[in-house]
């Protein structure tokens, strides 16, 4: 039987990097973005030319890139008051929580991806959900994501797999994962080509791409770039 994985796949560098990830693990491997009516809905735009980048840079990649889906959750932006959903400060909000988390949003992708997964024949998920550098959302942990997994094979009769290859590790890591997934060559198309800033801004171009420079995505983004060139240069 076929290995076959589904990708939660935004256009950002985590999930660029976990698509890489599965390119390297799976015969098949199809992609998801799911457009909510985010502030920084640029980042779907980003996501063809990731998968072409993707494409040529291994042949076995190209050959195991399938299809991609793009589905629409305007209603999960519609009753979100967020950061990412409307065009207000970024800020903290008085339970320790940044005003830039959606509630309920990757509890809603992956149930999604998973109805869209049971179509289509496919046992593996993989999402770039993240305990070691997140800003405390609580559907970004590791006990959330395996509940979901239980409940989703208990509702659908399947016997899902939900992968989270980032869960433990840190942004320089994640430069680090995917330089060894796919060299230099894909750490500059995720330089280039990828979107992580919050504000959807595309026109100063840093030392790990394009955005605002100020806002935690890129701050976050940011540093761990800085700190996996320093690191990358002691091994050198």
């Amino acid at each position: 039987m076929t290995q076959a994985a589904l990708v939660l796949f935004s256009g950002g560098q985590d999930s660029t990097t976990c698509l890489a990830w599965a390119l390297d693990r799976y015969e098949k491997v199809e992609t998801v973005g799911f457009d909510y009516g985010q502030r920084h809905r640029i980042e779907l735009d980003c996501r063809s030319t990731l998968r072409d980048g993707l494409k040529a840079l291994k042949p076995e990649w190209a050959d195991r890139l399938g299809d991609d889906h793009t589905i629409s959750l305007a209603a999960l932006g519609e009753i979100s008051n967020t950061a990412l959903t409307s065009d207000i400060k970024i800020e903290m909000e008085e339970g320790g929580l940044p005003n830039t988390f959606v509630p309920g949003r990757n509890l809603i992708f992956l149930t999604f991806a998973a109805a869209l997964a049971y179509r289509r024949g496919l046992k593996h998920i993989v999402g770039g959900m993240c305990e070691t550098d997140f800003s405390g959302y609580p559907d970004c942990r590791d006990d959330t994501v395996k509940a979901l997994q239980v409940a989703l094979n208990l509702g659908m009769e399947r016997r899902f797999v939900l992968e989270t290859p980032l869960m433990w590790i840190d942004k320089a890591e994640t430069w680090r994962l995917a330089k060894a997934s796919g060299g230099e060559g894909l750490v500059e198309l995720i330089v280039e080509d990828s979107h992580t800033c919050y504000l959807g801004e595309r026109g100063e171009r840093h030392d790990w791409g394009y955005g605002c420079g100020t806002c935690p995505a890129c701050d976050l983004r940011g540093k761990g770039f800085r700190r996996f060139v320093a690191e990358e240069a002691v091994t050198r």
